[in-house]
Protein backbone atom coordinates (compact mmCIF):
# COMPACT_ATOMS: atom_id res chain seq x y z
CA UNK A 1 0.00 0.00 0.00
CA UNK A 2 0.85 3.65 -1.02
CA UNK A 3 -0.35 6.67 1.00
CA UNK A 4 -1.07 9.40 -1.00
CA UNK A 5 -2.03 12.61 1.01
CA UNK A 6 -3.50 10.14 3.92
CA UNK A 7 -5.20 7.61 1.24
CA UNK A 8 -3.92 4.48 1.39
CA UNK A 9 -4.08 2.85 -2.27
CA UNK A 10 -2.90 -0.37 -4.15
CA UNK A 11 0.90 -0.13 -5.64
CA UNK A 12 -0.16 -0.25 -8.65
CA UNK A 13 -2.98 2.40 -8.85
CA UNK A 14 -2.34 5.19 -11.06
CA UNK A 15 -1.53 8.65 -8.75
CA UNK A 16 -0.75 11.41 -10.96
CA UNK A 17 -1.38 12.60 -13.96
CA UNK A 18 0.38 14.12 -16.68
CA UNK A 19 0.30 17.54 -15.40
CA UNK A 20 2.50 16.65 -11.93
CA UNK A 21 5.07 19.31 -11.43
CA UNK A 22 7.65 16.16 -9.87
CA UNK A 23 7.49 14.80 -13.35
CA UNK A 24 7.38 18.06 -15.24
CA UNK A 25 9.73 19.94 -13.50
CA UNK A 26 11.54 18.05 -10.40
CA UNK A 27 9.27 20.75 -8.03
CA UNK A 28 9.94 18.01 -4.96
CA UNK A 29 11.60 17.07 -2.12
CA UNK A 30 11.82 13.83 -0.13
CA UNK A 31 13.06 11.88 2.53
CA UNK A 32 14.40 8.94 2.97
CA UNK A 33 14.02 7.40 6.70
CA UNK A 34 15.43 3.77 8.16
CA UNK A 35 12.62 2.72 10.58
CA UNK A 36 13.41 -0.27 13.05
CA UNK A 37 10.50 -2.04 15.36
CA UNK A 38 8.35 1.43 15.59
CA UNK A 39 11.39 3.46 15.63
CA UNK A 40 12.21 6.13 12.92
CA UNK A 41 15.70 6.20 12.92
CA UNK A 42 17.06 10.37 13.23
CA UNK A 43 13.15 11.34 12.77
CA UNK A 44 13.45 14.56 14.04
CA UNK A 45 16.20 15.52 11.62
CA UNK A 46 14.88 14.16 8.90
CA UNK A 47 11.14 16.47 10.02
CA UNK A 48 13.11 19.71 10.35
CA UNK A 49 15.37 19.42 7.21
CA UNK A 50 12.29 18.73 5.03
CA UNK A 51 10.44 21.88 6.82
CA UNK A 52 13.43 24.18 6.19
CA UNK A 53 13.88 23.01 2.50
CA UNK A 54 10.07 23.53 1.98
CA UNK A 55 10.28 26.93 3.07
CA UNK A 56 13.22 27.64 0.78
CA UNK A 57 11.48 26.53 -2.38
CA UNK A 58 8.62 28.45 -1.00
CA UNK A 59 6.13 25.78 -0.44
CA UNK A 60 3.06 26.21 1.37
CA UNK A 61 3.70 24.38 4.23
CA UNK A 62 -0.06 22.75 5.61
CA UNK A 63 -1.28 23.90 9.06
CA UNK A 64 -1.40 19.50 9.99
CA UNK A 65 2.15 18.79 8.81
CA UNK A 66 3.40 18.64 12.38
CA UNK A 67 6.21 16.15 13.66
CA UNK A 68 3.91 14.15 15.41
CA UNK A 69 1.05 14.04 12.29
CA UNK A 70 3.33 12.54 9.35
CA UNK A 71 5.07 10.04 12.00
CA UNK A 72 1.41 8.72 12.64
CA UNK A 73 1.13 8.41 8.91
CA UNK A 74 4.42 7.23 8.27
CA UNK A 75 3.80 4.28 10.67
CA UNK A 76 0.00 3.89 9.47
CA UNK A 77 1.46 3.45 5.79
CA UNK A 78 3.88 1.10 7.48
CA UNK A 79 1.42 -1.24 9.37
CA UNK A 80 -0.71 -0.98 6.58
CA UNK A 81 2.02 -3.01 4.72
CA UNK A 82 2.26 -5.85 7.35
CA UNK A 83 6.22 -4.37 8.21
CA UNK A 84 5.93 -2.72 12.10
CA UNK A 85 7.50 -5.31 13.53
CA UNK A 86 10.60 -5.22 10.66
CA UNK A 87 13.06 -2.76 9.03
CA UNK A 88 11.74 -0.63 6.49
CA UNK A 89 12.54 1.76 4.43
CA UNK A 90 10.47 4.79 3.89
CA UNK A 91 10.72 7.14 1.03
CA UNK A 92 8.25 10.59 1.75
CA UNK A 93 7.65 12.49 -1.33
CA UNK A 94 6.56 16.17 -1.11
CA UNK A 95 5.56 18.03 -4.38
CA UNK A 96 3.91 21.29 -5.48
CA UNK A 97 0.66 20.62 -6.51
CA UNK A 98 -0.40 20.94 -10.52
CA UNK A 99 -0.59 24.21 -11.93
CA UNK A 100 1.47 26.14 -13.98
CA UNK A 101 4.35 25.62 -16.05
CA UNK A 102 7.74 27.00 -14.51
CA UNK A 103 5.97 29.22 -12.54
CA UNK A 104 3.27 27.82 -10.29
CA UNK A 105 -0.24 28.97 -10.10
CA UNK A 106 -0.28 27.85 -6.35
CA UNK A 107 2.38 27.03 -3.95
CA UNK A 108 -0.03 24.21 -2.00
CA UNK A 109 1.59 20.45 -1.88
CA UNK A 110 0.96 16.90 -1.46
CA UNK A 111 2.60 13.99 -0.18
CA UNK A 112 3.28 10.70 -0.86
CA UNK A 113 4.97 8.03 1.59
CA UNK A 114 6.65 4.59 0.18
CA UNK A 115 7.46 1.58 2.29
CA UNK A 116 10.03 -1.31 1.61
CA UNK A 117 11.73 -4.03 4.17
CA UNK A 118 15.04 -4.33 4.80
CA UNK A 119 16.83 -6.92 6.66
CA UNK A 120 19.46 -5.76 9.00
CA UNK A 121 17.57 -3.87 12.11
CA UNK A 122 21.34 -2.01 12.79
CA UNK A 123 23.54 -0.61 10.43
CA UNK A 124 26.46 -2.75 9.60
CA UNK A 125 29.64 -2.48 7.72
CA UNK A 126 29.67 -4.37 4.54
CA UNK A 127 32.27 -6.92 3.43
CA UNK A 128 33.57 -6.72 0.25
CA UNK A 129 35.42 -4.55 -2.76
CA UNK A 130 33.68 -0.87 -3.06
CA UNK A 131 35.40 0.66 -5.36
CA UNK A 132 34.86 4.26 -6.46
CA UNK A 133 35.95 6.65 -9.21
CA UNK A 134 35.23 10.67 -10.17
CA UNK A 135 32.69 11.68 -12.12
CA UNK A 136 33.68 14.51 -13.60
CA UNK A 137 31.51 15.05 -17.09
CA UNK A 138 28.95 17.54 -14.72
CA UNK A 139 29.10 19.40 -11.72
CA UNK A 140 27.99 20.47 -8.61
CA UNK A 141 26.41 23.85 -8.14
CA UNK A 142 28.44 25.93 -4.82
CA UNK A 143 24.62 26.98 -3.42
CA UNK A 144 21.89 26.47 -0.85
CA UNK A 145 20.33 24.34 -3.85
CA UNK A 146 22.95 21.85 -4.22
CA UNK A 147 22.17 21.90 -0.05
CA UNK A 148 18.43 20.21 -0.59
CA UNK A 149 17.20 16.59 -0.85
CA UNK A 150 15.22 17.56 -3.85
CA UNK A 151 14.67 15.24 -6.78
CA UNK A 152 16.61 17.53 -9.35
CA UNK A 153 19.07 14.27 -9.28
CA UNK A 154 19.92 14.74 -12.79
CA UNK A 155 24.06 14.28 -12.14
CA UNK A 156 23.42 11.91 -9.45
CA UNK A 157 21.47 9.68 -12.10
CA UNK A 158 24.06 9.73 -15.06
CA UNK A 159 26.89 9.78 -12.21
CA UNK A 160 25.40 6.19 -11.44
CA UNK A 161 24.86 4.86 -15.16
CA UNK A 162 28.47 5.99 -15.77
CA UNK A 163 29.75 3.76 -12.31
CA UNK A 164 27.38 1.21 -13.54
CA UNK A 165 28.96 0.95 -17.35
CA UNK A 166 32.15 0.85 -15.83
CA UNK A 167 32.01 -1.52 -12.99
CA UNK A 168 32.57 0.70 -9.77
CA UNK A 169 30.44 0.74 -7.09
CA UNK A 170 30.17 4.95 -6.61
CA UNK A 171 31.35 8.00 -8.25
CA UNK A 172 32.43 10.95 -5.88
CA UNK A 173 31.26 14.46 -7.47
CA UNK A 174 33.36 17.26 -7.75
CA UNK A 175 31.90 21.07 -7.64
CA UNK A 176 32.32 23.75 -10.11
CA UNK A 177 35.66 24.38 -8.13
CA UNK A 178 37.17 20.77 -8.78
CA UNK A 179 36.75 19.77 -5.07
CA UNK A 180 35.20 16.37 -4.13
CA UNK A 181 32.00 17.06 -2.49
CA UNK A 182 30.20 14.08 -2.20
CA UNK A 183 29.02 10.21 -3.62
CA UNK A 184 26.15 9.87 -5.76
CA UNK A 185 23.88 8.76 -3.10
CA UNK A 186 25.73 10.45 0.19
CA UNK A 187 28.24 12.43 1.93
CA UNK A 188 32.18 11.67 2.28
CA UNK A 189 34.69 11.43 4.81
CA UNK A 190 38.38 11.15 4.64
CA UNK A 191 40.44 9.92 7.52
CA UNK A 192 43.91 10.66 7.85
CA UNK A 193 46.00 9.63 11.46
CA UNK A 194 43.28 10.82 14.02
CA UNK A 195 41.56 13.62 11.94
CA UNK A 196 38.54 13.21 9.94
CA UNK A 197 37.85 15.40 7.27
CA UNK A 198 34.00 15.75 5.42
CA UNK A 199 33.76 19.09 2.84
CA UNK A 200 31.61 21.95 4.10
CA UNK A 201 27.76 22.59 3.28
CA UNK A 202 28.84 25.94 1.13
CA UNK A 203 30.96 23.48 -1.51
CA UNK A 204 27.83 22.19 -2.48
CA UNK A 205 27.29 18.45 -0.90
CA UNK A 206 24.09 17.30 0.79
CA UNK A 207 22.86 18.54 4.02
CA UNK A 208 23.04 14.73 5.16
CA UNK A 209 21.42 13.78 8.59
CA UNK A 210 24.09 11.18 9.26
CA UNK A 211 26.94 13.52 8.33
CA UNK A 212 25.62 15.90 10.31
CA UNK A 213 25.08 12.68 13.61
CA UNK A 214 28.27 11.57 12.60
CA UNK A 215 30.00 15.47 13.10
CA UNK A 216 28.53 15.17 16.38
CA UNK A 217 30.06 11.89 17.15
CA UNK A 218 33.61 12.64 15.96
CA UNK A 219 33.27 16.35 17.77
CA UNK A 220 32.65 14.46 20.91
CA UNK A 221 35.65 12.29 20.52
CA UNK A 222 38.49 12.31 22.53
CA UNK A 223 40.36 9.91 19.77
CA UNK A 224 39.39 11.87 16.61
CA UNK A 225 39.02 15.46 15.03
CA UNK A 226 36.96 16.84 12.79
CA UNK A 227 37.44 19.07 10.26
CA UNK A 228 34.78 20.51 8.13
CA UNK A 229 37.44 21.85 4.81
CA UNK A 230 37.07 21.59 1.31
CA UNK A 231 38.88 18.11 -0.25
CA UNK A 232 41.04 18.08 -3.40
CA UNK A 233 41.10 15.31 -5.73
CA UNK A 234 44.77 14.92 -4.79
CA UNK A 235 44.16 14.00 -1.19
CA UNK A 236 42.08 11.10 -1.91
CA UNK A 237 44.94 8.56 -2.23
CA UNK A 238 47.35 10.21 0.52
CA UNK A 239 44.11 8.98 3.15
CA UNK A 240 44.17 6.17 5.68
CA UNK A 241 40.37 5.72 4.84
CA UNK A 242 37.28 7.25 2.56
CA UNK A 243 34.05 6.09 3.55
CA UNK A 244 30.53 7.46 2.61
CA UNK A 245 27.07 8.17 4.73
CA UNK A 246 23.64 8.04 4.46
CA UNK A 247 20.28 7.37 6.22
CA UNK A 248 19.76 3.78 5.26
CA UNK A 249 23.04 2.30 5.42
CA UNK A 250 24.38 4.27 7.55
CA UNK A 251 28.51 3.70 7.15
CA UNK A 252 30.16 2.34 3.53
CA UNK A 253 33.43 2.27 3.82
CA UNK A 254 34.96 2.37 0.16
CA UNK A 255 38.06 -0.12 -0.37
CA UNK A 256 39.93 0.84 -3.68
CA UNK A 257 40.27 4.25 -5.55
CA UNK A 258 42.36 4.04 -8.67
CA UNK A 259 46.05 2.21 -7.52
CA UNK A 260 44.86 3.26 -3.39
CA UNK A 261 43.70 0.21 -1.23
CA UNK A 262 41.52 1.46 1.88
CA UNK A 263 41.47 0.51 5.75
CA UNK A 264 37.86 1.12 7.43
CA UNK A 265 39.73 1.09 10.96
CA UNK A 266 37.86 4.15 12.05
CA UNK A 267 34.86 3.17 9.96
CA UNK A 268 33.96 0.46 12.22
CA UNK A 269 34.69 2.26 15.67
CA UNK A 270 32.00 4.57 14.71
CA UNK A 271 29.00 2.73 13.24
CA UNK A 272 28.56 0.90 16.65
CA UNK A 273 28.39 5.00 18.24
CA UNK A 274 26.39 5.77 15.46
CA UNK A 275 23.96 2.73 16.09
CA UNK A 276 23.65 3.91 19.83
CA UNK A 277 22.75 7.38 18.61
CA UNK A 278 19.90 6.55 16.36
CA UNK A 279 18.18 4.36 18.75
CA UNK A 280 18.20 7.82 21.07
CA UNK A 281 17.83 10.22 18.90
Amino acid sequence: MVNCNGELLAEDKAIFTHNNRALKYGDALFETVRYVNGTLFFWEDHYFRLMASMRILRMEIPMEFTLEFLEEEIKSTIKSNGLENGTVRVRLTVFRNEGGRYTPTNNNISYVIETSSMESPFFIIEKGTYEVELFKDFYVNKDMLSNLKSTNKILNVVAGVYAQENGYANCLLVNTDKKVVEAINGNLFLVKGNEVKTPPLSDGCLDGIIRKNLMKIIAGSEELDLVEESISPFELQKVDELFITNSIVGIQPISKYRKKEFDSKVAKSLVGKLNARARIG
